[in-house]
């Protein structure tokens, strides 16, 4: 559980900012190097790298050599994770929002 708490605690960090959510949306719909991606923000490659970087470590993206580029792709097992988590929360909303609109519907 603390593990599993740690690696959501790393999802939703990185998460957290608008730049690395933007890199991956970018990421889940092409393959693309920390070079391509840079060319669209204006930021330095370094920047760009760092956040790569948070990806990464929270297991969102992983990084393969292409002769000298580093190609970055998408790990959906790890979306899927905070995915599950999000979705036992909307199960207690959903289930609290019906008991509330059955409570109105009596009145």
């Amino acid at each position: 559980m603390v593990e599993s708490n740690l690696i959501l605690d790393q999802i939703f960090a990185a998460l957290a900012d608008v730049t690395r959510r933007d890199i991956l949306q970018r990421v889940s719909t092409a393959e693309h190097t920390i070079s391509s991606l840079a060319q669209s923000y204006a930021m330095s490659l370094a920047a760009i790298a760092k956040h790569v970087s948070v990806l990464e470590k929270a297991g969102l993206i992983t990084k393969r050599r292409t002769g000298k580029e580093k190609v970055l792709q998408i790990q959906p097992k790890t979306i899927r994770v905070a995915a599950a988590y999000l979705s036992e929360y909307e199960k207690i909303w959903s289930e609290r929002f019906d008991a509330l609109e059955k409570l109105l519907e009596d009145k």
